[in-house]
């Protein structure tokens, strides 16, 4: 009986320490997100595993447990009809979408493009382009009641990603300039060429999006070398002896584009030396399709009304705020939504027990925003 009281207590002790990490005061339900964190990283180290032992990728098998541990199915009601269809092979939907349909009384389509390691960049953004291009025909917008000068793209995280790239494209194409009222941008990832800016420096291993996974995540997105992770890491892939990414340094420079009251007391991190190899084998990373904020000036102007939304706890943080301030001077009227207690991903832990006051908040902030413009 002692022994047992005795291994009871380890283990006890054991997950609280696996748990328990340092957190700001200002983050919402902070014990709660310990919680969801500590599951997020049990998940992470079971795909690592089983990728691993060779058994199968590691971010297949993320989204399966993610997908089986929150799921829930989208089902038609009074007030929303619920349809799994092609758009030129393309399709997905989730709870989100029909809480925006029910607020907004609006019709979302939620595109299932397809995801590493299926497909790498810059297929995912070619998967977005091809459904919205299929969705905006007259054909296709008369059999959904839809107002041509009334539509929109969206996206939060890697999803906001492809929004805005997919805004850039359509902005450059005659045929399709215009074509979007509004582009609304949750959390997203808009740049791999400065891995230390403010955000990334504060929040370097804060739930849900650790500064390290996201690199790996850039990585993965371009089939890349895992051995470059820790250079990237310290910027050294856009040292100053890589000529490539000398003219973009402009497009991110933190110092001028970010207030005081986020630089506070970060230094840039720029290497005079680096490792001129990773660019040279991922010039993706330096791609503007993949990297929205380095676009040229030319290439914002005439964008769509934005909206971005950010939060305090988010290494992306920077990125969108940065993002929003290329626009402004660009010209796009642009509304900065900044939530102090936010963490990434929080607008979708809105359902109990995951449910997180922010999430809620962010949420309705954001619907309010499309219901007004």
């Amino acid at each position: 009986m002692r022994s047992s009281c005795v291994l009871l207590t380890a283990l006890v002790a054991l997950a609280a320490y696996y748990i328990y990490i340092p957190l700001p005061s200002s983050v919402s339900d902070p014990w709660k997100l310990m919680l969801l964190d500590a599951t997020f990283r049990s998940a992470q180290q079971v795909s690592n595993l089983i990728h691993y032992l060779g058994l199968s990728h590691h971010l297949l098998v993320l989204n399966f447990i993610i997908i089986s541990f929150g799921k829930k199915s989208a089902w038609s009601s009074a007030q929303v009809k619920v349809t799994d269809t092609d758009f030129d092979e393309i399709r997905y939907y989730d709870e989100l979408c029909k809480a925006m349909a029910e607020e907004l009384n609006a019709v979302i389509v939620s595109i299932e493009y397809r995801l590493v390691p299926k497909v790498y960049f810059p297929e995912q953004i070619h998967d977005v382009i091809r459904a919205t291009k299929y969705f905006l025909q007259p054909e296709v917008l008369h059999k959904y009641s839809v107002d041509p000068g009334r539509i929109g793209v969206s996206g939060d995280s890697a999803g906001g990603n492809l929004a805005a790239a997919l805004g850039q494209q359509f902005n450059q194409d005659a045929n399709l300039k215009n074509k979007l009222k509004v582009q609304a941008l949750i959390y997203p990832v808009l740049q791999a060429l400065d891995f230390n800016t403010p955000s990334y420096q504060q929040n370097v291993n804060t739930p849900i999006l650790p500064r390290y996974v996201m690199v790996k995540y850039w990585v993965d997105y371009f089939h890349g070398n895992y051995d470059f992770v820790q250079a990237m890491v310290v910027n050294n892939h856009t040292s100053l002896d890589v000529e490539e990414a000398a003219a973009l340094r402009a497009h991110l420079n933190w110092t001028s584009l970010l207030p005081a009251s986020i630089t506070k007391n970060y230094k840039p991190v720029m290497q005079t030396t680096g490792n001129t190899r990773i660019v040279q084998e991922i010039p993706q990373l330096l791609d503007a399709r993949s990297a929205p904020l380095i676009a040229d000036q030319k290439v914002l102007r005439h964008l769509p009304k934005t909206y971005i939304l950010t939060c305090e706890h988010d290494v992306l943080r920077d990125d969108g705020i940065m993002y929003a301030k290329r626009l402004e001077s660009a010209g796009v009227e642009v509304t900065l939504d900044h939530f102090e207690d936010g963490f990434h991903g929080c607008m979708i832990f809105t359902s109990w027990p995951t449910n997180f006051s922010v999430g809620i908040r962010t949420r309705n902030s954001y619907i309010k925003w499309l219901d007004q413009n």
